[in-house]
Parts: structure tokens; C-alpha cells; sequence
């Protein structure tokens, strides 16, 4: 199956990580679909990505954290586009600093696992469906490292979501060890960003998108962890190891 017969859902696409990869698959060749809750950011990644590849981009306002809503844009999707061959999964946010934990409410730590793991959950039971039958298919969840350490006082709900989001990871890998689709998982350990906010040690997240856009189209790798902990790893980690 050649990159323009593939349908690449990115759940979050139109967020900073999510742009990259959506903008890369596309330059590859790749049919890509988007949904999200917000419209204008779905406009936004359409003015960003590369303009010949436009036609290539299918972008549906949905909301992937609701089931009954998930069903909702999984059936419009499949109207517009046919099919899904692989499924990309940044979902989430990358920063939270609300303070320490006797300073906060249940609903602010509700809000943070819902943000982080039920939406995850709640996608992947809705998408994965459409490809966890097919050897040719993929499957690819886009993690952070803070759920395994307090990256700075204040920060400890952002822990608490990022792990939970590690667990589930983990339980798919063993609870489907002998599945037909590739399921693969990036572990981010530092910061990412656009060009004009990049920071020493920060990934670009064109760069990063180059790479999970690599491992989706080689799928040679499946119920592996791929951790980045900097720039050169996204060579060393991912298209060296993956080759």
C-alpha cells in the first residue's frame, strides 16, 4: 500500500506536536483527517501545512473526549474519507502548573485526567476498531516523560495525568500482545515547540513530526516505546532504530 492510498487519523492535529506530524504525513504523500472541538485552530492548520498538500487534509469539528460524540465523528469521517489506515494519538496538553495538590479541587484534578487519559481511552476505543485487524495498519500514541518524575514544584496533577496515560499505554501493549496492527508508542522527555519558541533542548516539532511521520510509513515496529530525551535522539531513537 503506497502513502496515498493511507488515511492517517491524527487525534489532536491541531495542536503544536499534532501540526508537525500532520504537516510531515502530508508531505509524504499521505491522506491525512483532523478533528477537533475548535474549528478556528482546524483553519489554522490548514493555513499551515504545506499548500500543494492541502487537498490531501479532511478536517472535522468533533469532540474525540465524548463517546457518544467520538461515534459521532468517527461515522462523518468515514463518509468523507472511506476509510482509516493508521491512527496517531497526541491528545492532551503539555504543560500544567496549577500549584500543589492541597491547593487544588477534585474538579481541577477531574479536568486534568479527563484532558490526559479519557479522551485517550475514550478515541482509542472509538478508532482503533477501523485498524487493529490489519498487518498494514498502525496505531501510535504520542506520550510525555512527566508522568514518571515532578518536573517542578506546582506541577503534580500534570504528573498524575501524565502517568495515568503511561499505565494505559502500557496495559494495551500487554493486553494485545499478538495484535495485527502496528501499536507503537513516542515517549517525548523534553519540551516541544514551534520555530519562533524553541528553547535549549526543545524539539522542533517539525522535526518530531519527521520522524513519527518515518514510523508510521515503515511500519517495521510494533509494541515498542520509542523515549526521546532530546533533539538527537529523534535520529538515534526512532529512524535509526526503526530502520
Amino acid at each position: 500500500m503506497s502513502n496515498s492510498d493511507r488515511v492517517v487519523l491524527v487525534l489532536g492535529g491541531a495542536g503544536t506536536v499534532g501540526s508537525g506530524i500532520v504537516k510531515a504525513l502530508l508531505d509524504k504523500g499521505f491522506k491525512v483527517a483532523v478533528i477537533s472541538r475548535d474549528g478556528g485552530r482546524l483553519d489554522r492548520l490548514r493555513s499551515f501545512v504545506s499548500p500543494n498538500t492541502r487537498d490531501n487534509l479532511t478536517a472535522v469539528v468533533g469532540n474525540v473526549g465524548s463517546e457518544q460524540e467520538a461515534e459521532q465523528a468517527k461515522q462523518q469521517l468515514l463518509q468523507q474519507v472511506g476509510k482509516v489506515t493508521d491512527v496517531v494519538s497526541s491528545l492532551g496538553f503539555s504543560w500544567w502548573q496549577g500549584g500543589p495538590p492541597h491547593t487544588q479541587s477534585l474538579k481541577d484534578l477531574h479536568w486534568v485526567i479527563e484532558t490526559l487519559l479519557f479522551s485517550t481511552f475514550v478515541s482509542w476505543k472509538a478508532f482503533f476498531p477501523l485498524v487493529r485487524d490489519e498487518s498494514s495498519s498502525t496505531y501510535t500514541f504520542i506520550t510525555g516523560g512527566a508522568g514518571e518524575k515532578l518536573l517542578m514544584p506546582g506541577t503534580g496533577f500534570l504528573t498524575v495525568g501524565a502517568a495515568s496515560s503511561l499505565a494505559f499505554c502500557q496495559v494495551l501493549r500487554e493486553e494485545y500482545p499478538e495484535l495485527p496492527c502496528k501499536l507503537n508508542q513516542v515517549k517525548i522527555d523534553t519540551g516541544v515547540a514551534t520555530p519562533d519558541r524553541m528553547a535549549p533542548g526543545y524539539l522542533n516539532h517539525l522535526d518530531l513530526g519527521e520522524a513519527v511521520a518515518t514510523l508510521v510509513e515503515r511500519r517495521n515496529t510494533s509494541h515498542t516505546v520509542f523515549t526521546v530525551n532530546c533533539p538527537a535522539d529523534l535520529k538515534t531513537v526512532i529512524l535509526e532504530k526503526n530502520l
